[in-house]
């Protein structure tokens, strides 16, 4: 039996339907109509192969469910005997298969599902380890597939994907402007230009991933950075101390910054950040087999309060578990003042483009958060996955004078010396 759905591809669309490439990054400008695309693609798979399993992930659940869960519902409605579980944002085809929408913010939801394949909505704002910790695996026993579509914001992982699949014959990659494909009019292109800035409208229209992310707090001081040529290869200094400056968490919350002074100059020559469960015992094993001369670890001041399950504060546990580190606590600073000692502190800094990578990733995207109802952003920081990276950030630049290139010593009480008389 014939099923119409009531789907129409869009004359750019039908280069992602007829490909047999594993691998597809679709960046398209904003309204081009990518969402009902891959829905369309996840949804005909699901029907072609019996008792498979696709995914849809967008930056958030909150969003996948406002977005497209509508959307999907309205193109699978025809198909008969589907189901909709609307708890678990799934449709279940009556061949057994099932295309379920997640939220990339609850990665742990993701874990240990064999998938046929799988679309990353927004992928500009999504974690960048997702893909290869959590659903690479999970397409291995089905050699599946995945697409990440997008629209530019600033050059982050995104970026990386579009540019490797433009010189690898295993994928399919497309950047694709409003002026390319013609589905808006030029009247109210130029009417959008009117009411955006040259950022915005570059950004959304014509897939800039030089254009700087709205409300990023750190775009000009990057931009600024990348001119100077101080974000390249910055290699580590075995004759300087090596600094650490942590946000503390657990998993992808625990995040480190190393740092080195030298002079005016401020390096950062490397980025870590956990994984699953990682705390503070897996985190210092990473750090002691790093080739580095640690001089001073950075701590938060929520770094001294006590854990309900051992009792001890994670300072405690830090010094038992490396008894010869020198641990500091930030000193207490608003945010506001945080980050304007941050701006203060780029003019300084020098960035190793490789091993902080997914840091720059992050800080470009460090952004305001908007308020929908007022029309305005408000005074804080969206907190997302973007945070710890400009959490480290601000904590860097309150003690960046802290650190120094000497030996710590433990202070010693002089030895008594018995007075002697001078009138002998």
């Amino acid at each position: 039996m014939d099923v119409i759905i009531p789907y129409q591809p869009r004359h750019w669309a039908t280069r992602l339907h007829d490909t047999h490439k594993r691998w597809i990054v679709l960046v398209l400008h904003r309204r081009a109509g990518k969402t009902v695309a891959v829905l369309n693609h996840l949804q005909r798979d699901a029907l072609r192969i019996p008792d498979s399993r696709f995914a849809y992930i967008a930056p958030f659940y909150k969003q996948a469910k406002n977005i497209a869960w509508d959307l999907l519902k309205h193109y699978a409605q025809p198909v008969p005997g589907v189901q909709f579980n609307e708890s678990e944002l799934s449709v279940k085809y009556p061949n057994g298969s099932k295309l379920t929408l997640y939220g990339a913010d609850n990665p742990d939801s993701l874990r240990g599902i064999a998938l046929w394949g799988v679309a990353f909505d927004e992928y500009s704002q999504q974690p960048s380890n997702i893909f290869t910790e959590i659903i690479r695996p999970s397409l291995a026993d089905h050699q599946g597939y995945a697409i990440w579509i997008g629209t530019p914001k600033g050059k982050n992982e995104l970026y990386r994907l579009y540019e490797h699949g433009k010189t690898d014959d295993g994928w399919l990659s497309l950047l694709l402007t409003a002026e390319d494909t013609r589905l808006i009019p030029e009247s109210e292109l130029a009417d959008a230009r009117k009411l955006m800035s040259e950022d915005e409208y570059t950004q959304e229209f014509l897939c800039s991933f030089e254009a700087s992310v709205k409300g990023a707090y750190y775009a000009k001081e990057i931009a600024q950075a990348r001119k100077e040529n101080r974000i390249k290869l910055v290699p580590y200094d075995p004759a300087l101390k090596v600094h650490l400056v942590s946000d503390l968490g657990v998993g992808q919350a625990f995040a480190t910054g190393f740092y080195q002074k030298s002079g005016g100059e401020t390096r950062m020559i490397d980025y870590w950040e956990g994984s699953n469960t990682d705390g503070i015992p897996q985190a210092i094993k990473v750090f002691r087999e790093k080739p580095y001369v640690y001089g001073k670890w950075f701590l938060p001041h929520d770094a001294e309060a006590h854990s309900i399950d051992t009792g001890k504060t994670r300072v405690q546990t830090a010094k038992e578990l490396w008894p010869n580190i020198d641990i500091e606590i930030v000193s207490r600073l608003s945010v506001d003042d945080g980050i304007s000692k941050g701006r203060l502190m780029f003019p300084r800094l020098w960035i190793n483009e490789q091993k902080c990578e997914k840091w720059l990733d992050y800080i470009s995207q460090y952004r305001q958060e908007w308020d929908d109802e007022k029309g305005m952003f408000k005074e804080k920081p969206l907190h997302d996955f973007t945070s710890h990276a400009g959490d480290i950030h601000r904590y860097a630049a309150v003690i960046e004078d802290q650190m120094t290139n000497e030996i710590y010593q433990a202070y010693k009480q002089p030895e008594w010396v018995p007075e002697t008389s001078y009138f002998n």
